[in-house]
């Protein structure tokens, strides 16, 4: 048994090399825009393999193969050619690994799961159910390689048996790693709605493109592994995309629009705002556009570089509300009476609770066309839209029962034609004439 356990250990401690070496080559030089975590990864794996291989400069791949001839000699099998023995050693593996794979995944994740549901933070929440199938694939994946090893495939098969393991390992880590990621965005984006934080409204096209980005690379390093000349391709995408670049112009610059809104965060989803000639509620911001809706419910797309450019004025982070008025007066309102209602219309804004009293001023300002004109301005302390108008309701209703109290009265435009003596001699002969 002690044997068994030994060979099972070495085992698997070869079969996991085999997916160092793939991964070293990968993290080579997967393209010169990501020269610094490419090497980063190399260095990393070229670590492993060399562990992996005692650094004697023997394959990983012959190095597995050692163990598996040592496993087979431990149960007495022959390690050449193929027989039931050998079929069974690799029924049984396939066996051990589907248990074992169970085994994480019901009982190791279960108990980290409720671990982390003990914890104040809620990332570790997300980030073992996003790990658990990755992890519970690479088990099979290991299982599948190492039964398909001990049946002693033909050489000619033996180039497709390491493009196979390269890219299914590969591909295996990067959907771990992937996982791993949108949970961090996913948590990120918790935390700033929590926080009600600008940067809520970009999440969502901030993971799409770090996403994207993730997943280009990791195709990338997978080619590169397999022996793709990957530094020639991306050379040619150069020339290529010198030439998308000046064709798709106007959607770079509504990319770098978008940018642009999401680090300086002029407003958020729900907020209503005002750029340049076009007015509403902030409905959606994407990489390409930004949708208002406007006050009669029609919707209004604006390109991201337009944004950018224009002037935003946003209506919904007012901090006071500023309230400006004219109130005109007739002609016929005594000099003690203007002065008095002036007096009053002071009071009467100043005994609101909601008003700033260091903001109020009333005063008889001028003498207009058709009206003697009281000026007064005033701060309401809510910037609630509704509050302050409600306020401004109050204040004028007191300012119109007080002006109908003292017998005055609201002016409003007329014309006042006054004929004297000299017009009435004009038309007085006419007067005559016609009679």
């Amino acid at each position: 048994m002690k044997r068994v356990s030994a060979a099972l250990f070495l085992w698997v401690l070869g079969v996991s090399s085999v997916w160092a070496q793939p991964a070293a080559e990968s993290a080579a030089a997967s393209s010169e825009s990501a020269a610094s975590a490419a090497n980063s990864a190399n260095q990393a794996t070229q670590a492993a393999a060399a562990v992996a291989s005692g650094q004697d400069g023997t394959r990983t791949p012959d190095f597995l193969e050692h163990l598996v001839d040592s496993l087979l000699a431990l149960f007495n099998v022959r390690s050449s050619g193929n027989s039931w023995q050998h079929y069974a050693v690799a029924g049984t593996l396939l066996v051990v690994f589907y248990l074992l794979r169970h085994v994480l995944t019901l009982w190791i994740f279960g108990f980290l799961k409720k671990l982390a549901s003990r914890t104040r933070t809620t990332f570790d929440d997300k980030l073992f159910p996003a790990l658990e199938a990755p992890l519970a694939t690479f088990i099979a994946l290991l299982g599948i390689f190492a039964a398909l090893k001990v049946l002693k495939l033909p050489l000619s098969s033996d180039d497709l048996f390491r493009a196979a393991m390269t890219v299914a390992f590969s591909l295996c880590f990067f959907w771990g790693l992937l996982r791993a990621l949108s949970a961090l965005l996913d948590h990120l984006a918790e935390v700033a709605r929590a926080r009600q934080a600008g940067v809520a409204a970009f999440m969502p096209w901030i993971k799409k493109t770090l996403v994207t980005l993730f997943a280009v690379l990791a195709v990338l390093m997978t080619a590169q592994s397999l022996g793709a000349d990957v530094k020639a391709f991306l050379a040619g995408l150069g020339l290529g995309g010198l030439a998308f670049a000046l064709a798709a112009q106007d959607t770079i610059a509504n990319i770098f629009g978008s940018i642009v809104v999401a680090i300086d965060q002029p407003f958020k989803i729900g907020e209503f705002v005002r750029i340049g000639a076009f007015s509403g509620a902030v409905e959606d911001i994407g990489l390409r556009s930004t949708r208002l809706r406007a006050v009669d419910k029609s919707l209004i797309v604006l390109p991201n570089k337009m944004v950018a450019a224009e002037v935003v004025t946003n209506l919904a982070r007012f901090t006071e509300r500023r309230v400006e008025q004219v109130i005109g007066l007739t002609y016929d309102t005594p000099a003690e009476k203007m002065d008095a209602i002036v007096e009053e219309f002071r009071q009467l804004i100043l005994a609101e609770e909601e008003v700033d009293p260091t903001s109020v001023m009333v005063f008889f300002r001028d003498y207009s066309a058709s009206s003697l004109d009281i000026w007064l301005v005033y701060v309401a302390k809510d910037p609630d839209f509704q509050k302050s108008m409600r306020l401004r309701q109050r204040i004028n209703l007191a300012m119109m029962r007080a002006v109908q109290a003292r017998g005055l009265s609201f002016a409003f435009p007329t014309q006042t034609v006054e004929f004297g003596d000299s017009a009435a001699k004009v038309f007085a002969p006419r007067r005559e004439t016609q009679g």
